[in-house]
């Protein structure tokens, strides 16, 4: 591992991203044009000290980051298709050839708007349903994401797999979402053509749901772009949004957000999805949340 150049890298690459880039406040007091080694290591959810050994080449303690660190320093600072590759080799990491897993390296174009979505619920996918990041708004909407990866992280797969999946949705609207997930499913594996990934999902969900085998040899495809979907929130009941979707370049990613019209209930309902998100959020952290005026007031009927 050549850890002096990859150390120089990160620098070079962290001097170059703007705060306001990724969401951060520029700050009275900034003393670098850059990120601070502090932000980046935030960002890729690594500790500060583990960061600066990167940088300051310290190989002191035995420095080896995993593929699963160098692709979520890839995408704090926002490096291309080629720098992120040129990362994997300093690190004498193997080069994902795929856009799924662990290693998967978000689109920097669609980062870069997930980022900027910050009162809207948002999050990129990737072609099988698989969340690669998203914002808080839509953890509040939608639940925290699989931490694990592969075909079980596929929210089509728990779709057809997990009962448990289909409760934030009324259960009218099931037989529509089936139909348009394997629609789009059907489009993904044409597009990937042989792959083994997406052949080995299909397979394992053929023999484990029979809606799902039959909807497939209907051979209906249709990539999603947009949809109008009802969610069932535990706290806000059922929120009518319209979810879009923004496709990558090859069509294996997507940035999906959902919205409302100015005035409607669901816009009302995203509002307060922000203010109930927080009251959790410092529950979480030992502080009993406040309840929300809106709710007492029957904004929540």
């Amino acid at each position: 591992m050549n850890l002096p150049e990859l150390g120089a890298f990160l620098r070079t690459r962290r001097d170059r991203v703007r705060p306001a880039e990724v969401g951060l406040p520029q700050g009275p007091r900034r003393r670098v044009p850059g990120l601070r080694r502090e932000e980046v290591a935030q960002l890729a959810g690594l500790s500060a000290d583990y960061y600066t050994e990167l940088e300051r080449s310290s190989a002191k303690n035995g420095v080896q980051p995993s593929a699963q660190a160098l692709a979520a320093l890839a995408r704090a600072l926002r490096l291309n298709d080629d720098e992120r590759d040129h990362l994997f080799r300093l690190a004498e990491r193997p080069i994902p050839l795929s856009a799924h897993g662990p290693s998967a390296h978000v689109q920097p174009a669609l980062l870069g708007l997930l980022d900027r979505l910050s009162n809207t619920p948002a999050r990129v996918i990737t072609d099988l349903h698989e969340t690669l990041a998203e914002n808080d708004l839509a953890q509040h909407l939608l639940g925290k994401s699989p931490a694990h990866r592969g075909p079980a992280a596929s929210f089509v797969y728990c779709w057809f797999t997990d009962p448990q999946t289909r409760e934030r949705y009324p259960a009218e609207d099931h037989p529509h979402h089936s139909r348009v997930f394997v629609a789009d499913l059907q489009a993904a594996a044409a597009r990937r053509g042989r792959d083994a990934e997406v052949t080995k999902m299909v397979a394992a969900l053929r023999r484990r749901s029979q809606e799902f085998a039959a909807l497939w040899d209907t051979h209906d495809v249709a990539v999603r772009r947009m949809d109008h979907k009802k969610i069932v929130h535990p706290a806000l009941g059922v929120i009518e949004l319209d979810c879009y979707n923004l496709l990558s370049e090859d069509g294996r990613q997507r940035l999906l957000w959902f919205t409302a019209p100015p005035g409607s209930r669901g816009a009302e309902q995203l509002e307060l999805l922000s203010v109930i998100g927080a009251q959790e959020l410092r529950f979480t952290e030992g502080t009993a949340p406040e309840r929300s005026s809106a709710a007492e007031s029957g904004s929540l009927r």
